[in-house]
């Protein structure tokens, strides 16, 4: 029989097993189109235009195809490692893209999960994913990512049994937008790469 997780340790892997979600950053590269409030004597304001399409140099555009794809690789990566989470280390996740602040609470759940006999079952989709923000002139150039995360069906469940845990067993918490930070830094082996290295709550999606 599996052991019974008391209401301390299932709220802890509540915290740990619910998506993160956040407000993401302004798009870039839109105009300003608010209309200048006329003096008294002076002719009508001309009516605005409609807002742009934020617009990216090729340079911009190029890195935000390439953080994209490892935004997907990383969190498939975190995915899986905590539908098996027994035996699994830092540098298979960070092979796929994890590093950072993103990496640490991975690997904290990870933890838990192993300690309490734990795993979790399905998987969350990334319904949409669109860019809020390129700085390219950083030390290390950021691309922001503003995504739509579901998570339903995501279960946690007893190794020994299968069974759903009681209480926090749905911990996907449907759908719920999410801003990605990436980052572009060298890996352990010297290699230049995108790294996910936080993702904070951005609301519904």
């Amino acid at each position: 029989m599996p052991r019974r997780l008391l209401p301390a340790a299932v709220a802890t892997l509540s915290t740990l097993s619910l998506l993160t979600a956040c407000t993401g950053s302004p798009e870039a590269g839109r105009p300003n189109t608010t209309p200048t409030s006329p003096s008294p004597t002076s002719s009508p304001a001309p009516t605005p235009s409609a807002p742009s399409t934020p617009t990216w140099s090729a340079d911009e555009q190029a890195a935000i195809t390439a953080a994209t794809a490892q935004y997907l690789a990383a969190r498939a990566a975190a995915g899986r490692a905590l539908q098996k989470p027994e035996g699994v280390r830092s540098p298979v996740l960070e092979a796929a893209g994890n590093g950072g602040a993103w990496l640490e609470s991975i690997l904290e759940r990870l933890d838990f999960f192993t300690r309490n006999g734990l795993y979790q079952t399905g998987t969350s989709k990334i319904s949409s994913t669109a860019p809020s923000s390129v700085n390219l002139k950083a030390e290390q150039p950021t691309v922001v990512l503003k995504s739509c995360i579901d998570g339903t069906g995501v279960q946690m469940r007893y190794r020994s049994t299968g069974k759903p845990v009681p209480v926090a067993s749905t911990v996907g918490g449907g759908k719920h937008g999410i801003s990605a930070r990436l980052v572009y830094s060298a890996n352990a082996a010297g290699k230049k790469m995108w790294f996910l290295i936080e993702e904070k709550a951005a609301g519904a999606c």
